[in-house]
């Protein structure tokens, strides 16, 4: 990991070991909060050097009175994608309301009692991680009862990083909801604003948002989560390919889901023409992965030099797509790569065997229109 660390110093040339989360800012926020009844949007992310920010409240004597849980749940530990059911937090005994079970919204009847809400979960940068359909839907759940919302800022672990194709709203999913690239550059505070200010929301809504921001922060900043942002996700090498493997997701190749190299392989049980395996197994967070049980064949990308400087690396799928005996089985026929992607057209380019020069060159003139709106909303230089 050491070699990772290296190259992305080397890069961006910022290291920060004194970067304050919005979390720690309490002379911001915790005003607010008192003698209100509080509920906060976590998971296992919400953290302030090591405690979760649920007990800083109540230690703090804030009246939480329902916990709002996104994908993975609370505890961060559910599958991606498995349906996850309301509960109760055994520490506190406070009530969990799922957003990623029977409703993604906050229903009026879960707002119920609520007189602020708190949202602080980590994000990593990409379009297509589902914590930000969950805090799209949480402003405007909050805007429809005119409740105000306070979101606790944290660093992009791929701050720095603006690339790939601007999402066309036909395929607009919980994959992506907004006109955005896939990696964006922006911390989720930063996002929040943006959807707010580009009238986003329902019915063009406005959140009642204040972001509270992080201290000793640039998008140059080197940052890496204290814990797994999700189950899936175990490392800063798996955080920075996950924009360019993901895309797999959407095919028959398997990205290690089942094995502890998550995002950091690729490969297909026919997928022959490599010396490297891997065989996905039933595990936390992967209860039953891609391939379970069979041997894939594929590339190993754990000592891969890490250029942040390209964005995505859309060699690893054409490398895939032109060694696979089936090519028309190649993209799964339910339509997901395309909602990764945000159009259509990535995958009429791989299969019309466009360079991805070229495909990159085609992504130019919507990535600089995004970079002048998303100039609107930058808190941090």
């Amino acid at each position: 990991m050491k070699r990772i660390i290296i190259v992305f110093i080397f890069i961006l040339g910022i290291i920060r070991a004194d970067i304050e989360v919005g979390a720690e800012n309490f002379d911001e926020y915790i005003p607010l909060l008192k003698l209100k009844r509080v509920g906060v949007v976590v998971n296992q992310s919400s953290l302030i050097k090591g405690e979760h920010l649920i007990d800083v409240l109540l230690r703090k004597k804030i009246n939480i009175v329902k916990i709002f849980a996104p994908e993975h749940g609370f505890r961060g530990n559910a599958d991606a994608g498995e349906r996850v059911k309301n509960g109760r937090d055994s520490g506190t005994g406070l009530p969990i309301i799922s957003l990623y079970g029977r409703h993604k919204k906050p229903t009026p009847d879960d707002l119920k009692n609520i007189d602020i809400m708190v949202f602080d979960i980590q994000d990593v940068g990409v379009r297509f991680y589902t914590y930000l359909s969950t805090l799209h839907y949480v402003m405007e759940a909050t805007a429809m009862s005119h409740i105000p919302l306070i979101l606790l800022d944290r660093p992009n672990p791929n701050g720095a990083r603006i690339d790939g194709e601007i999402l066309n709203f036909k395929y607009k999913s919980f994959v992506g909801l907004h006109p955005v690239p896939i990696l964006y550059g922006m911390t989720i505070g930063e996002y929040a604003m943006m959807i707010n200010g580009e009238g986003w929301l329902e019915g063009n809504l406005k959140c009642d948002l204040k972001v509270v921001p992080l201290k000793n922060y640039s998008h140059n900043s080197f940052y890496y989560p204290p814990v797994r942002p999700s189950p899936n996700l175990p490392n800063e090498l798996s955080i920075y390919l996950y924009p360019s493997l993901a895309l797999f997701e959407g095919t028959v190749f398997s990205v290690g889901r089942g094995t502890n190299m998550q995002f950091q392989v690729y490969g297909n049980p026919l997928y022959r023409k490599r010396n490297f395996s891997f065989k996905p197994v039933s595990m936390e967070g992967a209860k039953h992965p891609k391939f379970e049980g069979k041997i894939c064949y594929g590339v190993d990308l754990r000592d891969t030099y890490i250029d942040l400087n390209r964005g995505i690396n859309l060699s690893y799928l054409i490398d895939a797509y032109n060694n696979y005996p089936y090519k028309n089985r190649f993209f799964l026929k339910n339509g997901f790569f395309d909602k990764l992607a945000g159009s259509d057209r990535l995958r009429k380019q791989i299969i019309a065997g466009i360079t991805p020069k070229e495909i990159k060159k085609s992504w130019q003139k919507g990535l600089n229109e995004f970079k002048k709106i998303r100039e609107n909303y930058l808190i941090y230089k």
